[in-house]
Parts: structure tokens; sequence; C-alpha cells
């Protein structure tokens, strides 16, 4: 249980020196968590996808400004990562037991238990909005709601299954290679930012190229063989009952996947919000997409932001670009259905 004096208060000159860290120990070894604001109010937890923590996965969210108005008013942040994927993080001693995706997802209920947290709101990206899912499943007294992005839900597809086993090999013999990054950098972002012959290749995937450098690779290849050997969670879904918000982007490889994990769950709970021009981290390549629904969605439970509903002028979404549809009451506080939100790229 976290006392009054780990809560720390957070602006955005701080959020950049990476919150407050907390090695937590868990029934599956220790496990980092980030934390930003403060611990009185609702807790927002995170996990992000392969190969990436906090900082690769979710700066471009929270670096919106936007953004951090509208979850640090209303929550208090908890990114946890992947066991060995912190910053700084130490090779994982080969002696210790490779982790399946049902540990991870207990690690998260033993995050919760030490901060002292009851039913908290969930935020994943692919392989980590697997880990969430599950967890709400396996856990589900403890989920107030999932905000999912490009999700998994299905065992592997032999297609999937033969990408990561390479992937695997090569991180095991060769490390973090070129390939590797090349690799992973397909997985998480659209052509549109990784370049070609003719257009050089956009900060954000440079930058992610970086922070790839600084993963363990043992780590990283164990998250993999969780990830590749994760069980088809279909079933589970239909259990849940906590609103969920699911974003994809239409250029991602896991977008049937998505449509696929929408059409199981309860429809008077859950949304989809396609985003065009965008791979699988929409929270890093098209951040902006993802701040009206998540405040229709919030506001929902109750929880607003501050200030009017404005948009940033560097915006490229305003409200007339939400569906009409999403404005309709219902059960939810406010029912989100379907919608494509269509992002204009200035050049």
């Amino acid at each position: 249980m976290a006392d009054s004096s780990d809560s720390v208060s957070v602006d955005m000159e701080t959020i950049s020196l990476g919150g407050k860290e907390h090695l937590v120990k868990t029934g599956c070894g220790f496990v980092s968590v980030v934390v930003f604001g403060d611990q009185d109010k609702p807790a927002l937890i995170t996990y992000p996808d392969l190969g990436l923590n906090h900082i690769s996965c979710f700066q471009g969210l929270f670096f919106c400004p936007e953004a951090f108005s509208l979850l640090l008013h209303n929550f208090c942040i908890y990114h946890i990562s992947p066991p060995g994927h912190e910053l700084g993080a130490a090779v994982i001693s080969p002696d210790d037991p490779v982790l399946s995706v049902d540990d991870l997802a207990d690690q998260i209920a033993d995050v919760l238990d030490y901060f002292g947290l009851g039913a908290v709101m969930c935020l994943g990206v692919t392989a980590g909005a697997y880990i969430l899912a599950l967890f709400a499943i396996k856990y589900t007294q403890r989920v107030l709601g999932l905000i999912l992005v490009s999700p998994i839900c299905k065992a592997p597809s032999w297609t999937e299954w033969l990408y990561n086993k390479v992937m695997s090999n090569l991180l095991y013999f060769y490390g973090m290679c070129g390939l590797v990054k090349e690799l992973l950098v397909m997985r998480y972002f659209s052509q549109e930012v990784r370049g070609n012959t003719q257009v050089p290749e956009s900060d954000i995937v440079q930058a992610c190229r970086r922070l790839l450098d600084e993963r363990q690779s043992p780590n990283v290849w164990r998250f993999l063989e969780a990830v590749n050997g994760r069980p088809d969670i279909t079933e589970g879904l239909k259990k849940l009952h906590c609103r969920s918000l699911i974003f994809v982007g239409e250029n991602s490889p896991f977008h049937s996947e998505a449509l696929h994990m929408t059409s199981k769950l309860d429809r008077r709970y859950s949304a989809l919000v396609e985003v065009q021009a965008c791979g699988s981290m929409v929270t890093e390549e098209q951040p902006h997409a993802m701040l009206i629904p998540m405040e229709y969605f919030l506001m929902g439970y109750g929880l607003y932001r501050p200030s009017q509903l404005s948009v940033s002028p560097r915006s490229p979404l305003s409200p007339t670009c939400i569906s009409p549809e999403l404005f309709s009451p219902e059960s939810m506080g406010l029912k989100l259905k379907p919608i494509k939100t269509r992002i204009s790229v200035e050049v």
C-alpha cells in the first residue's frame, strides 16, 4: 500500500522527467510502475506494446496538451512496463522462468494491491491491450473500463506466429539488430510515416528506433514469447460488462483483429474508432484522433475536461468530424457507435 508521501504533483515539465518510478514486487518478479499525478484520483493503468515502455508508446498522447489536460485532470496515471522494458532495465536472469500472458495479467493485480487500488481504467496498445483485456476477464470487478488501441484477442494466426518466430530467433541470436527494428517499426507504424525512397522517415519513427536500441533484447524476447504463445480470449470477452473504447489504425496489421474483437464485445458498452492513414500505434502516430472519442467516453463516467470543448488549432479533428450518433444518450451515459475519423494530412 502506497502512503501519501508517494503522491507527486505533475506539470508538463516534470512529465518529461519520467514521473516517480516504483519497483513493485509481484508473485512473478519485479515490475516497474511510473506514477504521474494525484494518487487520490481514480487510477488509469497503461500497458505498452512489445518492445516499448510508457515513453516510446504513450508520450505522443501525453505530450498532446489536450490529452494531458483530459487525463491528468481526471486520473492518476500508473504506467506499467512489461518486465525488463523500463528505462535502464538490466537483463533478466536466464534462470528466471519465461512468463506467460496469464502471469503478466496476474502481475497487474499485484500492482493494484501494492498501491491499494480498487477498480481502474485501462489503456493498452496491441500486446498491452491483450494483457489488459485478459486482466479484465480474470479480474472483472477491478476494471472500470478499457481503452484499447489496435488490440489483439485471438491466438496468433500462422502468419503472425511465423513472423513472431523469425523475430524471436533474431532477437535470441543477434539481439536488437537492424532487421528486428525494421520488423517492429512495420508492426507499429503506417507506411506514411515510415517513409520510402522519396519521403524521409518521420521524426516519431526515428525516435522509436533510438528508444528500441535501449531495450535489452533478452527481455523483449521474453515478452514476445509470451505474446506468441497467447490463447484465444474471444469467449471471455462476452462476459465483460465494462465500457470499452477501441481505436485501430486502418493500416494496422491488426486491423481485422480489432474488428473481430469489437464484434464480440457487448455493443451496448463498446465503440470502435477507425483512424485513417494510421498504423497500430495511434497513441504516437495520430494522438489527436483519440481526443474527442475519449472525452465523450469518459463523460459516460461523469468525468470531464476542465476547459470548454475546444480543440487545438493544430488538431486535425474538430467536433464536426464526429458522427452525430455519438451524441445519442443511452445506457452508457453517451452511447458510442462505430465511427470513422478522417484525418486530413497537411503537407
